[in-house]
């Protein structure tokens, strides 16, 4: 994971944070290259699989920002006030 500080002067929370997050930036990395692979291949047995392999990355992901919402109020916040939203997408945030 891409540092930029020094890890011994981090605490453990905010290590712990950015494990978190560089592994969620993973598993949508990991979706989008299997929705990729799935549109490109001919194979329909191949496509049913990479398929199946990108939601289970989409499960992954969920329980990664799960648990950064748990460790993190300003996130927990900002997804209590967005996601589920009826509004219009231009009418949230600031």
């Amino acid at each position: 994971m891409p540092r930029y500080e020094v890890a011994e002067d981090l605490s453990e929370k905010i290590r712990d944070l950015s494990r978190a997050r560089q592994s969620l930036i993973e598993e949508i990395e990991a979706m989008m290259f299997y929705d990729e692979r799935s549109d490109a291949t001919k194979d329909s047995d191949l496509k049913h699989v990479m398929e199946h392999n990108r939601d289970d990355e989409k499960e992954h992901a969920v329980l990664l920002l799960e648990w950064l919402r748990r460790h993190d109020p300003a996130l927990d916040k900002e997804l209590k006030e967005t996601l589920f939203s009826k509004k219009e997408i231009k009418e949230l945030g600031d």
